[in-house]
């Protein structure tokens, strides 16, 4: 989920996301009329995901800050086995479940909490891709990298996602982890970091 900066006050209109490709591709799931919540953008996804190209089959999906489920519905889309959709919005997270229900996403399971209790709880090694985009307003990013290391969330070599506010100096990172792709898009600046195994 992406909120955009001063988009807190503002009421967002619902709408609708595309997803891009794989057996659900052009379908379009609902979006939930939340403040401030935006899809990924397409243009994102299908960088993000030819990236991820060589690993998403089969692959064990996180989706934190899940906001309209974009990227967990993409991945899934695209052959991964499972995505644990984690959302703190009630309303969101409905329209998650809906939109897994719509698509038959058995391998869906939406999880409505706070993004941090739902990591320090997870096993350890859960995971081979974390999806890791926290509203821009929060400022959470470098926490949640740290608790998400401390807990060892990833299983070996496994990769993180992170999308950030292009204008906030990059991240600060967790030692082993090394950034393998770097882009920027509008006012979004998206990268894709390996955990050391």
């Amino acid at each position: 989920m992406t909120i955009m900066p001063g988009a807190e006050n503002k009421k967002s209109r619902p709408g609708r996301l595309r997803i891009v490709a794989g057996k659900w591709r052009s379908r379009l799931l609902d979006i939930a009329d939340v403040p401030g919540l935006r899809p990924t953008s397409e243009r994102v996804r299908e960088t993000l995901f030819n990236w991820l190209a060589p690993s998403i089959q089969g692959a064990r999906c996180l989706d934190l800050f899940a906001g309209t489920g974009a990227l967990g519905f993409e991945a899934l889309s695209r052959g991964a086995t499972s995505v644990v959709f984690v959302e703190n919005s009630r309303r969101a997270a409905r329209a998650i479940e809906k939109s897994a229900q719509m698509l038959g996403a058995k391998e869906a399971v939406v999880h409505h909490g706070d993004a941090a209790e739902y990591v320090r709880k997870a096993r350890p090694a859960s995971f081979d891709i974390i999806f890791l985009d926290p509203p821009f307003a929060d400022d959470r990013l470098e926490g949640m990298c740290g608790l998400i290391d401390e807990r060892g969330l990833l299983a070996p070599g496994g990769r993180i996602y992170l999308e950030q506010d292009r204008a906030k100096p990059e991240t600060p990172l967790p030692d082993g982890w090394q950034v393998r792709k770097n882009k920027t898009a509008g006012n979004v600046r998206y990268m894709l970091v390996e955990v050391g195994s």
